[in-house]
């Protein structure tokens, strides 16, 4: 695989390159079990990427009229990630890393926020933005509710329903191989398989600073060392990094749990918080770890 030779200074995440790859209040990499589970027909696990001086606040339920949604706030568009709704509702988006898209638009965290906010099917909410994806810089949309999960994508325009299995996706197409979302659906499978009861190995792989060899890397034309860089699912530097690892659990009837750890600049967890899908009480025993 070729990359540019051009000299690039490493770790340097304010560089121009880098904000013109789409950063965004999105995840950068997740993997999702979809019906595949005895307990919980939804299952996800993802880290949100970000620069550190975007102002942010954490998990939390949003006050009226956003009743129901559980999600952290872009402090600046206003949306938000990744987060529940009533009913069962989910919605994640990440960004498509390219440098030669178009990076304007109307806000992509905005499409998390309206579709939990809101009554309709997961369906039908991404038949109905399908149309007008175009308009927005590119981004990967996953919506599920109680009967499907649904993922649409703009760049290239994408829709599809969901198959019950083990899904990844980073800042790429859905599914694609690349080594930490391959790493990442690998400890899910995992987890599934062995019937944990706890979260430690889903947090643990979240927080896997190990870099891909660079015959496995993609090329989404930002350069060598920056791919090398940001091949790893926790990423650590003081200016853009890993900011929340974020996992979600909900059963057939809509009911689990949603919860978050944050990171500062140096990587260390600074919060952590746990929030209850569904009539009020104590989380279920996998929230543990």
């Amino acid at each position: 695989m070729k990359h540019p030779r051009a000299f690039i200074r490493p770790h340097v995440p304010s560089d121009p390159l880098l904000r013109k790859t789409g950063t965004m209040p999105g995840m950068c990499l997740l993997a999702l079990a979809w019906k595949v589970h005895p307990r919980w027909q939804l299952l996800m696990a993802g880290n949100r990427d970000e620069f550190h001086a975007r102002p942010t606040t954490g998990l939390a339920a949003w006050p009226a009229p956003d009743l129901g949604v559980l999600a952290g706030r872009d402090l600046r568009s206003g949306g938000t990630w990744a987060g529940v709704g009533l009913d069962g509702r989910m919605a994640v988006v990440t960004n498509v890393r390219d440098t030669l898209a178009r990076q304007t638009g109307p806000s992509r965290g905005a499409l998390v926020a309206d579709y939990l906010r809101g009554t309709g099917s997961a369906a039908a909410f991404a038949d109905a933005l399908a149309g007008n994806a175009p308009a927005f810089a590119p981004f990967n949309l996953l919506l599920a509710d109680r009967d499907s999960c649904q993922f649409l994508g703009n760049h290239p325009l994408l829709r599809q329903a969901l198959a019950p299995g083990i899904h990844g996706m980073s800042n790429g197409p859905l599914d694609a191989p690349w080594p930490k979302t391959l790493a990442l659906n690998a400890a899910l499978q995992d987890w599934v398989d062995a019937g944990r009861e706890d979260l430690a190995p889903l947090w643990a792989a979240l927080a896997d600073e190990n870099r891909a060899d660079d015959a496995r890397l993609p090329d989404t034309g930002i350069g060598l060392e920056r791919e090398r860089w940001l091949s790893a699912a926790f990423i650590r530097s003081p200016e853009y990094g890993t900011r929340a690892s974020t996992v979600i659990a909900l059963d057939a009837q809509g009911q689990g749990f949603i919860r978050e750890r944050r990171f500062d600049p140096s990587g260390a967890c600074v919060g952590e918080t746990a929030l209850t899908v569904g009539p009020p009480g104590p989380l279920p025993s996998p929230a543990a770890g």
